[in-house]
């Protein structure tokens, strides 16, 4: 198995980055991670103005896959994910939904202890260990890791978790594969600009798929089926993520649009990701057992 630490960050996406691992299709990597703020944030008495804040969302990559090229699919498997035993949480004014009524930065140091986030002595949260930040290099221009997009990028997914299967577009030569911004928790739409956030381990295996495309990323899961769309708005997130869920599912099935369409709409669930992003991410969810009735297997999948 190859292992990659948090000395080798970015902090965009880009074709231009240069490759700091470079692994055949089917390997499988370690990769290590700081939290969303670079771990700088570690005491409830730190200033948060004082950090850095050139060092967000860093991402540890990137990873050259052999043999894909544009147009093909990057196989991303979450075999385990780990995080760290403290997160921190920040809102602040602007940030967030509701920014406009902070008057100054908090942050919230939040131990992870027996299974639990310690959020007060009340309250013991649940974990849901999950990946905010992973993708591709891009189409086009570099696109920073505090942003979404068809690459992939900042989605901050609560399902991008452990067991979860994600296929990205490749956009480049090797994929330039990143990962970071583990969250210890999150809940849909990420309200006050954060998740619980935590520096934490991720292994992934990487396979390049041949003959297939999508547009957007795609997550499988026991559960079902996501696809995800990064948009300026809900409305438009959502319009598109459920367009080409039903063109992704066409093509296996003999329903006419309409009837793929009633399908969606008697059983498919419009979904929100994140609300606080520079662009917002919406996913449409179709469960297992649709998928099932209608034997699909999406992109060949054993």
């Amino acid at each position: 198995m190859h292992k990659l630490s948090n000395d080798d960050v970015i902090y965009s996406f880009s074709r231009k980055n240069p490759p700091v691992l470079r692994v055949n299709s089917g390997d499988t990597v370690s990769i290590d991670t700081y939290d969303c703020f670079t771990n700088q944030i570690q005491s409830a008495d730190q200033e948060v103005e004082a950090i850095d804040w050139n060092r967000i969302n860093p991402a540890t990559g990137p990873v050259y896959v052999e043999g894909a090229v544009a147009g093909d699919l990057l196989k991303v498997t979450i075999d385990e994910l780990e995080i760290g035993n403290q997160g921190v949480m920040v809102t602040g004014p602007d940030l967030g939904v509701i920014g406009h009524r902070m008057e100054a930065m908090e942050s919230k140091i939040i131990p992870i202890e027996n299974g639990k986030a310690i959020f007060n002595e009340k309250l013991h949260l649940p974990l849901n260990p999950m990946i905010g930040v992973i993708g591709v290099a891009p189409e086009g221009e570099p696109v920073s890791c505090g942003t979404p997009g068809a690459h992939g990028g900042n989605m901050d997914t609560k399902h991008i978790t452990q067991g979860a299967t994600l296929y990205f577009p490749v956009f480049a030569e090797g994929a330039l594969f990143a990962l970071g911004d583990f969250h210890a928790a999150m809940g849909d739409g990420e309200v006050s600009v954060s998740g619980i956030e935590v520096p934490g381990r991720a292994t992934v295996t990487l396979e390049v798929v041949k003959g297939f495309h999508s547009k957007f990323p795609v997550l499988i899961n026991s559960e079902g089926v996501s696809l995800l769309v990064s948009a300026m708005t809900l409305d438009e997130a959502v319009k598109v993520a459920t367009e080409e869920m039903i063109d992704l599912l066409l093509p296996y099935t003999d329903l006419s649009v309409s009837e793929m369409t009633m399908l969606m709409s008697a059983a498919g669930e419009a979904q929100i990701s994140q609300v606080v992003d520079p662009l917002v991410t919406a996913r449409f969810f179709v469960p297992q057992h649709i998928l099932d009735s209608l034997e699909i297997k999406l992109f060949n999948q054993v």
